[in-house]
C-alpha cells in the first residue's frame, strides 16, 4: 500500500509541475553558468559535431555494437567532447573513442534526463520563483520560495509561511534560475580528452548497448502439385534502447555469440527446431569469425520504441514435399486412433538461414493463400534440410496394439507390436513411424517391413498407406536391457 501511495504521489508531482509552465530565467542561468565554470580547468571548447555517420551491428543476444563517426572541432589541451543521442542502455565500460592525436582522460555517461519533476527534485534546498496569475484580472504576482521537500508533494517556504504547491485552478508558473549541470535533454556521453593540437578531426565512438534486437521470420508458399515452395525472409528490428538511430548502416550477426552476461533468455530456441540436416554448401554471406553477417541493402532509421521490418530473402522453386510422421516411445497399446503429424520436408535450401520462425501457407480451391502451420528454425547453413511440422493430419490416423510381451533370454523383454494405419485421403500417403524404447542390446526379431536404425534406441519404418485404405505394420523386438 505504501508503494502505491508513493507512486501516486510521484505521478501527481509530475503532473502538477508539468501542468505549470516551467521556465528558466536566462539572465540568472547565464550568471549561474559563469560562476559554476569559473574555477574549472577543463572547459568544452569544441564546436558542434558535423557529418555524423552511424553503423549498427546487431546480435541475437539483445546486444548491439554502435559505431558513431563524427567530425568534431577539438581544442588544444584538455577539453570535453559531448556525444549527444547515445543509447540510454549504453554499457559505459565498453566505450572506445579514437581520433588522431587524442587521448582519453575521463568519460561520464549522463542519463538523468530533464523533466519538470526532475527539475523540482534538484531544486530542493534552493530558491525558485512562483508566478501566479489572477484569473479575473490577469495580474501577476511573483514570490521567491525555497523548496523544502518533494516527498508526496512539493512543500515550499515563502517568507514566514510554509505552503504546499498544488493544482488549485490558479495559473501558476515555476521559474528556475538554471538547469542542473547533470540533467540532460537526451542521454549524453561526455569524454574529457587531451590533444596537442587544435582543429577539426574525425572521431569514432564505439560502444555496446542493450535494447536493440532482431529476429528473422520466414513466409513459405507451398505448391503441393509442383512440389516446391517460395521462401521469403523478413528481418524484424526492435529498438527499445531509449534513443533513435537515424540513417544507420546496419549489419546483423547470425550465431550465438558468447557474452559474459546473459542479456536475453531465448527460451524459444529450446523448442523443437525444424532443422533435420545441416548443409555444407558455400554461402555468399560475409563472415565474422564463425558467424554469418547479413548486410541490410539500404541504410535504415530505427526510431526509439519502434519495430521495423526489412526483406532480406526471396527464394523460388525450393524443392518441398509433404509427408506424415508419428513418434512412439515404448511398447504399449493405444485405445483410440491418433492423428499423425503432417510434415513439410524442404530440401537443400541454397541460402543460410538465421534463427527464426517459418510459417507455411497453401492456396485453397479459390486460389487464396491460407496459413497451415509454423516451426522454429535454428541457425541453418546453406544446403540445409528442414522438416516443418504443420500440425496433425485430419484424415490419416494410427492405432497401436501390444500383441504380446514376454521374457526373453538374458532377462530381456520381447515385445510384439501391431500398428494399424488408416488413410481417408484420395491420394496414397507414406507414414514414417519412429519407434523408440530399445535398450542396449535391443534388436529386431521379426518385421513385416524393413526398418532403418536411427540410433541405438530408435527404429524407423516407412509405411505406405493406399488412398481410402488401410495398412498394417507388425514387428517383434528384443528390447534389450
Amino acid at each position: 500500500m505504501k508503494r502505491l501511495v508513493l507512486c501516486a504521489a510521484l505521478l501527481a508531482l509530475a503532473g502538477l509541475v508539468s501542468a505549470s509552465l516551467v521556465s528558466v530565467d536566462p539572465a540568472q542561468a547565464a550568471s549561474h553558468a559563469k560562476k559554476s565554470t569559473a574555477n574549472k580547468p577543463i572547459v568544452d571548447k569544441s564546436a558542434p559535431e558535423t557529418a555524423q555517420q552511424l553503423s549498427l551491428t546487431v546480435y541475437n543476444n539483445n546486444l548491439a555494437l554502435v559505431q558513431d563517426v563524427r567530425q568534431m572541432n577539438v581544442a588544444a589541451g584538455r577539453s570535453r567532447l559531448e556525444f549527444k543521442g547515445v543509447s540510454s542502455n549504453i554499457r559505459p565500460e565498453t566505450v572506445a573513442l579514437s581520433g588522431k592525436g587524442l587521448s582519453i582522460v575521463e568519460q561520464n555517461f549522463d542519463y538523468d534526463l530533464l523533466t519538470p519533476a526532475k527539475m523540482m527534485e534538484k531544486a530542493v534546498g534552493k530558491q525558485i520563483q512562483i508566478v501566479r496569475t489572477n484569473p479575473a484580472t490577469g495580474a501577476q504576482a511573483t514570490e521567491t520560495a525555497t523548496v523544502l521537500s518533494v516527498n508526496n508533494g512539493v512543500i515550499l517556504k515563502i517568507g514566514n509561511r510554509i505552503e504546499v504547491l498544488r493544482d488549485d485552478g490558479i495559473p501558476t508558473r515555476v521559474v528556475f534560475s538554471s538547469i542542473p549541470e547533470n540533467l540532460r535533454a537526451e542521454p549524453t556521453l561526455s569524454v574529457t580528452v587531451d590533444s596537442a593540437d587544435a582543429g577539426t578531426r574525425q572521431t569514432t565512438l564505439s560502444y555496446l548497448t542493450t535494447g536493440l534486437t532482431w529476429r528473422s521470420d520466414y513466409v513459405a508458399l507451398f505448391d503441393e502439385k509442383q512440389g516446391t515452395i517460395r521462401l521469403q525472409g523478413w528481418i524484424t528490428l526492435t529498438n527499445s534502447s531509449g534513443t533513435s538511430f537515424k540513417n544507420a548502416k546496419t549489419q546483423l550477426v547470425a550465431g550465438d555469440v558468447s557474452f559474459a552476461d546473459s542479456y536475453d533468455d531465448q527460451d524459444w530456441q529450446s523448442r523443437r527446431s525444424a532443422n533435420v540436416k545441416a548443409g555444407t554448401m558455400q554461402n555468399d554471406q560475409s563472415a565474422l569469425g564463425d558467424y554469418y553477417v547479413y548486410d541490410l541493402p539500404l541504410r535504415v532509421t530505427v526510431a526509439n520504441s519502434q519495430t521495423k521490418q526489412v526483406g532480406f530473402l526471396d527464394l523460388q522453386g525450393v524443392k518441398a514435399d509433404k509427408t506424415y510422421a508419428v513418434e512412439v516411445d515404448g511398447f504399449d497399446s493405444i485405445s483410440t486412433p491418433m492423428h499423425v503429424d503432417s510434415i513439410l520436408m524442404v530440401s537443400s535450401i541454397a541460402k543460410a538461414l538465421p534463427v527464426g520462425t517459418v510459417r507455411i501457407y497453401m492456396r485453397d480451391v479459390t486460389g487464396e493463400p491460407k496459413f497451415i502451420g509454423e516451426n522454429p528454425v535454428a541457425h541453418a547453413p546453406a544446403g540445409s534440410d528442414l522438416a516443418i511440422k504443420l500440425g496433425q493430419a485430419f484424415d490419416v490416423t494410427m492405432q497401436a496394439t501390444l500383441v504380446s510381451s514376454e521374457k526373453a533370454p538374458n532377462d530381456h523383454t520381447r515385445d510384439s507390436m501391431l500398428y494399424a494405419f488408416h488413410n481417408a485421403r484420395a491420394v496414397p500417403v507414406t507414414v514414417n513411424l519412429k519407434q523408440g524404447g530399445l535398450w542396449r542390446g535391443g534388436r529386431v526379431v521379426d518385421e513385416s517391413l524393413k526398418s532403418k536404425r536411427l540410433d541405438a534406441g530408435t527404429l524407423l519404418w516407412a509405411v505406405p498407406v493406399p488412398a481410402h485404405g488401410d495398412a498394417t505394420l507388425t514387428f517383434t523386438v528384443d528390447t534389450g536391457g
